[in-house]
This record gives structure tokens, sequence and C-alpha cells, in this order.
């Protein structure tokens, strides 16, 4: 979601006059921070998730499933509670960029006790349910990647019309209507975006080539010289900030805690963004990809045509190589330092300033690197700020630089320390396995931290990765680059037991990476690598653990451990297989009203637990206490 300012927004003009002065006081604004909180120290671990949800209207008699453009309602009603008691709510309700969605998250973080990761799914399925109580009997909360008809004609409820000619998104499918009307900040990135790009942004998908697809798709590269003949085009910021995901957050005990994990969660986020593909379908059509990544990356992508090295420089200072939703481009920690193998583009000017105040080379060419950007929101009541204490000109920037980990330092005049972001992970249809994903995350990095495990590999094998990730299958089929010996120095004999070697030499680089499939590192290489499951459970072997809180987790483990041998599908494989499954499709790569009408009653039935899915969860039920498990899963598993 991000920096949510109150306030007049200011046009595109307006806002560029204000670029330079938004950098050189978002930069003061960090270094006054960074100087009281560097040597912040104790804070204990904690943790929490961020769940997107979308509003769909079904009409039973018509067969269709829409976008219900009453999520800023929605919201009022639910963010009643918090104003009367902003300490005691169960859960927390904030806008997101569509009209149609809602993101939330716990009331409170959780902490370090491992009974926390008892309660998390039963938070998720209490925010559900929270929501559903303003839903109409026709309406229904889904945790759905990407919706199926998004951008198609007549997609929303009530219906509302794109216009190309006029307005923030300009697009020829998006219309305005289904932005988020409650906050200015949606709109006005969207119009700053396509504007500062000079031309709208620009989505091309593969399409998906069936027996009777028809190539061009459709007519749309007949209006945009954008959009390619064999490709799914899309136009607007919607098309990827209209997508839901799960993130997660976590507190770091000091600076160099939370630099750690920024790096040693980087190579991790291609793994589970194939870990949890849920995306296959966009704008009424069957892709060849299963993830939002790129879509999102192009979405908000608002480089110039010099940035984009497709013109001389003349009017801007850098050749930028990725959108600003992307993929993380180096590494904070010593660690990492000598894997950071992509030329980073930073503005020098900053990295002196940053460099002459105090902060190590690392960190101020992370910091001068996002602030080669401009702002793209920007609010008349916060141009002058007190850069003493306030800190809305570094989170500008800050926050609209969308990565797949971010690292964030604290708050000023709160009682929360330094956090990373953990950004990579589509959303999944079921409380059971979105929380399934965020405890193995979750304890993944107390493993890192209690083994002192090392995971970093060159940033550019990190890109490779997160390209291979959003293919087709890629969970089952694509392999992946991976540190071969994890182990460091201090790691104790259970973490090394199936690496070669346990000093973690670096003299030979090209020797210290393998490419390995998703089952392979998640569930272990014989004789060549541990698993990172295996890992976990050494880890919980040590651990005070009660038998529910056992239980629990290791039913979350069995899962993660199933996807990723291909022993239950991905959401986007179950996706397309009840697509090409469905009566109405005609092998032409197209998502009818009828199909999506059914595919989303589907998902709605498997998340509410009326409709048994094995092939997705693993088991025949979706409740989740130990009697209701098949006896053999429960032997299995508990």
């Amino acid at each position: 979601m991000g920096l949510l300012s109150e306030g007049s927004p200011l046009t595109w003009e307006e806002t560029k006059k204000l670029a330079n002065h938004v950098r050189e006081h978002g930069v003061k604004q960090f270094i006054n921070l960074y100087k009281r909180l560097r040597d912040r120290q104790g804070d204990v671990l904690k943790w929490g998730d961020e769940v997107e949800y979308v509003i769909v209207k079904f009409d039973s008699e018509k067969k269709q499933a829409k976008l219900s453009l009453r999520a800023k309602e929605i919201l009022d009603e639910l963010n009643e509670k918090e104003k009367q008691d902003p300490t005691g709510v169960k859960s927390l309700w904030r806008p997101e960029y569509g009209a149609y969605m809602v993101e939330g998250t716990p009331g409170k973080p959780y902490g370090g006790l491992m009974a926390h990761f008892n309660i998390v799914e039963a938070n998720m399925r209490y925010r559900r349910e929270e929501v559903q109580k303003y839903l109409n009997h026709d309406e229904a909360i889904l945790t759905l990647t990407s919706f199926p008809r998004l951008g198609c004609e007549d997609f929303t409820d009530p219906p509302s019309k794109p216009t190309p000619n006029e307005g923030a998104t300009r697009s020829l499918f998006f219309p305005d209507d289904a932005v988020f009307p409650g906050h200015p900040r949606f709109k006005t990135l969207s119009q700053n975006i396509r504007e500062r790009r000079g031309e709208k942004v620009a989505i091309n998908l593969p399409i998906y080539k069936d027996m009777n697809t028809v190539i061009p798709v459709d007519d749309s590269y007949l209006h945009s010289k954008a959009a390619l003949p064999d490709h799914v085009y899309m136009d607007a910021m919607g098309f990827g900030m209209g997508c839901c995901c799960l993130q997660l957050t976590f507190q770091a005990c000091n600076i160099e805690e939370a630099r750690t994990l920024y790096d040693q969660l980087t190579p991790l986020c291609p793994i589970m963004l194939a870990l949890t593909a849920a995306s296959p379908l966009h704008r009424g059509f069957v892709t060849d990809v299963d993830c939002r990544w790129n879509i999102i990356s192009s979405s908000v992508d608002c480089r110039t045509e010099e940035e984009r090295g497709l013109k001389p420089l003349k009017e801007n200072s850098f050749v930028i190589n990725k959108s600003r939703y992307d993929s993380i481009d180096s590494y904070l920690s010593c660690h990492g330092a000598k894997y950071n193998d992509v030329p980073l583009v930073y503005d020098e000017a900053i990295l002196e300033k940053l460099k002459n105040n105090g902060i190590d080379h690392l960190l101020a060419q992370h910091i001068a690197h996002l602030f080669i950007r401009d702002t793209v929101s920007l609010f008349s009541e916060k141009v002058h700020q007190d850069d003493e204490k306030d800190t809305d000109h570094f989170e500008n920037i800050q926050s609209t630089n969308w990565q797949t980990m971010r690292f964030k330092p604290p708050p000023p005049n709160s009682t929360i320390g330094w956090r990373v972001e953990f950004r990579p992970c589509e959303i999944q249809i079921t409380d059971f396995e979105n929380a399934a994903v965020v405890c193995f995350v979750v304890l993944l990095t107390r493993v890192i931290l209690s083994y002192q495990l090392n995971f970093i590999i060159p940033i550019s094998k990190v890109d490779e990765n997160m390209q291979n990730a959003q293919k087709r299958g890629a969970c089952l089929n694509q392999k992946f680059w991976f540190r071969k010996d994890i182990t460091t120095q201090v790691s104790p004999p259970e973490a090394n037991k199936c690496c070669k070697s346990t000093t973690n030499c670096d003299t030979t680089l090209c020797d210290q990476f393998i490419l390995l499939t998703v089952n392979e590192i998640i569930n272990g290489k014989e004789g060549e690598f541990p698993g990172l499951i295996p890992l976990i459970n050494n880890y919980l072997s040590g651990m005070d653990v009660d038998a529910d809180t056992h239980c629990t987790i290791q039913q979350y483990l069995k899962f993660i451990q199933k996807r990723a041998a291909g022993d239950i599908l991905t959401t986007a494989s179950w996706i397309r297989k009840y697509v090409m499954n469905h009566p109405d499709y005609k092998q032409d790569s197209k998502i009818s009203d009828e199909i999506n009408y059914d595919l989303l009653k589907t998902v709605n039935g498997i998340q509410e637990g009326l409709i048994s899915c094995p092939e997705l969860l693993g088991y025949s039920t979706m409740s989740k206490t130990k009697e209701s498990i098949p006896p053999a899963l429960t032997k299995e598993i508990c």
C-alpha cells in the first residue's frame, strides 16, 4: 500500500518542479533518522502479514462474476472499530489500489513465541469473517491474485466504462471508477506515472497458445503501437496494482540483523514466487505465465524513453535498468558485498553526502540508488517539513520503490525497530495456504539467524531466477541458481551434513552455485543440498514446542513439502486445469463469463470449506483441527 499522506495532490508539472526538493530533504531525513537510531539494540522479534482481498459480486441468473466497487463503503464500516478502540482490535484494515480491494493485517504483531504459529490461520479466518459481515448476499471476499476478466467489457458492479481520452489512466480497458476513490494517492500515482513516462504504461503477456487460439488474440494491437499482436496487452497501473499479494514484515533486534535478513531472504524471493504462483489468467485470456510480478513491474514503469535507453540522455540523468517495481539491485550486509555483480545506478552526490554523514558505502549506495527516482505523488500540505522530526519525504521515495525486499528504518517517535519486508508471494485461495506460507517463511528466518546460514548468490543470478519463477509450471519444471554450501564455520553439524565444505571459501565463486528445482531446495537433494524443511525440523527439534503448535507447524510444513514436490498443484496450475476442463472452454485461450463465474464460485466454495479440493490442499477438508483430518494423514503429519 505504501505511504498514505493526507492532503491535496499536486499535478505532475507541480510535482516535477519539486522533485529535487523531495530528494534533498528525503536524504536529510534519512541521515537524521539513521544518526538517532543506528545504535538501537534489543528489539525482539515481532512480525505480521498483509493479506489483500477482492470483493466479487455473483449473478447466478446470468452466470456472471464481477468486481464489486464497494471497497470504500466496506472499509468505512471496518475502520469504525479501530477508531473506537485502536489498541484492542484483532485486525486492521487499509485501502488498496482497486475500488474492489481491501487489505487486512493482524491488530497487533505476532512475537517470538512458538505458540503464535498456532493463531495465524485463526486470525486470517477472523479477518475474512469480519469483512463478510458487511457483504451483500450475492457478494464474496476472495483471496485471489488476479481477477480473470479484469479489463474485459462490463467487469465491474456497478458498470463502469474506460475513458481512453481523459482521466487518470486513459486506458482502453481499465476505468478510472475501478480505482479506489477514498484516497487521492491512487489516481494521482496513475496519472503522474503515465505523464512522467510520456505515454501509457505497456504490459504484454505471451498468450497461452491452445488448439484453437487465434493469433492475434484480439484487436487491441490496432489501437496502440505498444501492443504486440500475439500477446495479451494491458495499458494501466490497475492491471498490476489491482492484483493481490501476501506480504510479511519482520522486526530485527538491530540494524545489522535487519541487513542480514534482507540479504539472506533475497535469494528466496524467486523460490517463493514460483511456489506461490497463482495468476495465469489476465484480461479474459489464458496467458503463458503463472505470476503477477512482471505485470506489476510494467504497470508502474514511469521511466522515460531516455531512462529506458531508447534515446540519448538529455532531459534525464540516468539510464535505469529496471522499473521502480522489481527485484532488489544490491545487498546490504558485508557478506553480500562481493555478490553485487550488477552495476548499480546511483546518484553520486547523494552517495557522498550519505558517506560524509557516517553511513557506510553499502547502505549509502542503496539509498542513493532508491533516490534516482522522482517522487510520483506529492501533496501540497507535505511540501515543507521539519527534517529533524518528519520522514515523509524519505518515505515518499522509499515507499514507491516497490522491490522484492524492503529495508525499513524505524518510524520517528515510535517503539518500532529496524524491519525488513518480504514481498514476492502471491496470495493463495485459503487461509490455511496463506498461513502455511507465512509460518514457513517466519520459521526460515529463525533458522537463518540461529544457524547463521548463508544463502547469498550473485544479484545477476537472483534476477535470472526471478524471470524463470514466473514461467508456466516453474515450480515443477524450472531450475534455479542456489548456493551449494549454505553453512558457515559456526553452523551446527545438522546444517552441513549434506554439504561438501564447511568453510564457505569464496575463492572460486563459479563453483559455489548450482541449479536446483524448487523441490530440491525445499526438500533437499541427497548428497548435495540439505533442504530448507529438514533444516527447519532440525531447528524445531531443539525447541520447546507444545503438542498442538507442533502439529499445526507440521501441517504447514507438509503442505509446503507437497507443493514443492508436485504432489499437490500450485494455485496457477490448479486454475489452468480448471479452465482447460470446463465444458464452456473452446481451447481458444479465452475466459468466458460462464468459466469465470464457475471458477470463482468454486474458489469461494473451497475457501469456505464447502468444496473439497485435495489436489490443491493435500487433503479433503478445509477444517484444520486434528480430529477433522483423515486418520492416515493425521498419523503422517502429527
